[in-house]
């Protein structure tokens, strides 16, 4: 497994658990506090992972049977099957996404339990090798004191000779009272190790129970100091090199769990984010040109599918009520023939709605940007300018300008309007003006149909990177680069597009509309929407949060790159 250590070691840490005596003992109870909270984190992802899986298998059942019963029953048909079917495709996909977020948890839960084992693996390696060390130091100190004692033994042995020697009595000698064992034990030791003091005072034999006893002090004191030298030597070694190695190791590994359980933390907060972003971006896509899920259940259209529905009965029942009471009865009762049809008047005029529009030949969706500007002659699009100049008069303090979206039907129909015929469309009439979210839907519907996008192609790499930099300046130097590398078209569009949504930010006390919220809304649209992450959805996130963040740069600093850019 690879260490999550830091690669900065804290040395200053290292050296201040060195120099206490209770090291080893804080940092093996630090660890097992770490291994309980890792091992609790695995718990809860893994009960996670079993609520999310549940939920999605169970809403993902539940949407295919609703939507094979509603098939094979008498419901309605026409626009209501069309959005009910849509709706439970929607569900479909929320669920899809909910198992796969079980499957990302339980993965978590197992690398932060292996995490867990790895650790304690470790930990226990590091105890042992602690223990032989501390063992050896115990024993070494074990027979240290050992020797002492016998050195300590033999020299009261000689004192006691040598006062006899010079015919003193044990019984009045001063030392037998600071002797910490009675005068007889002592002597019966004296004599077991071949001491002669109870044969009286011969000469002879106590010079030669004096060589005896030297003899004996010499090869004690020998032991002794060779004792004190190896337990001085293993002290050092372990108090100067193992120690500091050992706390090294523990310390270590309270880092890897520490670290590894806090990242597996912030990839499941992230994951809880996307998660989130993703049921939205199901419910309510980024693209007009997919119906929100509000969007579909408002596109049933009640009256065209009764109207439907009637002539459908009328037809297949010919017309007649075998279980009611007929129209016209029998010939001779004298009742009237039915009232003929109503017709209308052949002076009368189709009503607006249905005056075909003209067709100038002048498309604007969908038209290389290079080239709707050269046919039209402009430095700036038409339809941006248009667009932008309904969108100030009337939605500049419209509570969630941008980011609530028109209506899918009337989006459509303008958009069809602006291509047939973009001089004739009067976004001042009430129809437009009421409800300026149509506008701002179909503005945003035209960015994304471009062949190339504002940012091109080909530039698509060189923003994101721009944006990776985490230092405020140098993101925005890198940007304004970016920005003036762009063609002449691109950046002209550009920078009317964001001295448009800078007024919309001075007006952000009405609109609720921050640059952040702007960014949200015009990262992917500036950026196209053909540029999917490498290893799917989740990780396509992280392009759109570059994305996001390339826009908010460059608006917040609009004044920077366009307007002083253009003073100089």
């Amino acid at each position: 497994m690879a260490t999550l250590v830091e690669p900065s070691f804290d040395e200053n840490i290292l050296r201040a658990l060195c120099e206490t005596d209770c090291g080893v003992p804080l940092l093996m109870d630090r660890i097992k506090q770490s291994m309980v909270s890792c091992r609790e984190a695995a718990a809860f992802l893994k009960r996670r992972a079993g609520v999310e899986d549940e939920y999605g298998k169970s809403m993902q059942k539940l949407a295919r049977q609703a939507a094979n019963e509603y098939a094979t029953s008498e419901a309605k048909a026409g626009s209501y099957v069309n959005a009910w079917q849509s709706s439970m495709r929607t569900h479909e996909v929320m669920a899809e996404n909910r198992i796969k977020f079980a499957l990302r948890l339980n993965e978590m839960s197992e690398e932060l339990a292996n995490l867990a084992k790895e650790v304690d693996k470790n930990r226990k390696a590091t105890k042992d090798l602690a223990t032989r060390y501390e063992r050896a130091l115990q024993e070494s100190e074990s027979i240290t004191e050992k020797a002492k004692s016998r050195f300590d033994m033999t020299a009261e042995e000689l004192e006691r000779l040598l006062l006899q020697k010079e015919g003193e009595s044990l019984k009045d000698n001063a030392m037998q009272g600071r002797s910490p064992v009675n005068g007889k034990r002592v002597l019966g030791k004296a004599v077991a190790k071949g001491g002669m003091l109870l044969k009286g005072k011969n000469p002879q034999n106590l010079q030669r129970q004096e060589d005896d006893v030297r003899a004996r002090m010499s090869t004690a004191s020998d032991a002794y100091r060779k004792a004190v030298t190896e337990t001085q030597t293993i002290r050092q070694e372990y108090f100067n090199f193992q120690l500091p190695r050992i706390l090294r190791a523990f310390k270590e590994c309270v880092d890897e769990i520490d670290l590894g359980t806090q990242y597996h933390l912030a990839r499941y907060a992230f994951l809880c984010e996307s998660i989130v972003h993703s049921d939205a971006t199901t419910i309510t896509p980024p693209d007009d040109n997919s119906p929100s899920l509000k969007a579909t259940m408002e596109s049933i259209d009640n009256r065209t599918d009764f109207k439907t529905y009637m002539q459908a009965y009328v037809y297949a029942h010919g017309g007649t009520n075998t279980r009611g009471p007929r129209r016209t009865g029998p010939a001779d009762e004298g009742f009237l023939p039915p009232m003929p049809a109503a017709h209308h008047h052949p002076g009368t005029s189709p009503s607006p709605s249905h005056v075909p529009l003209s067709d100038k030949g002048r498309p604007t969706f969908g038209v290389n940007l290079s080239e709707q500007m050269s046919r039209d002659d402009a430095d700036v699009p038409p339809i941006l300018v248009k667009c932008c100049e309904a969108i100030e008069k009337y939605g500049l303090t419209t509570q969630g300008v941008y980011r609530i979206g028109g209506t899918h039907s009337k989006v459509l129909k303008l958009k069809e309007r602006l291509d047939r015929d973009l001089d004739s469309v009067n976004l001042d009439a009430d129809e437009w003006s009421s409800d300026i979210s149509n506008v701002t839907s179909v503005l945003k519907l035209w960015l994304r149909e471009l062949p190339d996008p504002l940012f091109t192609s080909s530039q698509h790499a060189d923003f994101l990177d721009a944006a990776r930099n985490e230092n405020e300046r140098a993101r925005h130097i890198r940007l304004h680069e970016r920005v003036n590398a762009l063609p002449d078209p691109n950046y002209s569009t550009l920078k009317y597009l964001m001295g448009h949504l800078h007024k919309v930010v001075q007006h952000e006390a009405q609109n609720a509309m921050s640059v952040q919220n702007l960014a949200i809304v015009f990262g992917p649209t500036l950026f196209g929407q053909g540029q999917p992450g490498l290893n799917g959805q989740l990780n396509g996130m992280a392009d759109a949060s570059l994305q996001n963040k390339a826009v908010e740069t460059i608006l917040e600093h609009y004044t920077d790159i366009f307007v002083d850019e253009a003073d100089d």
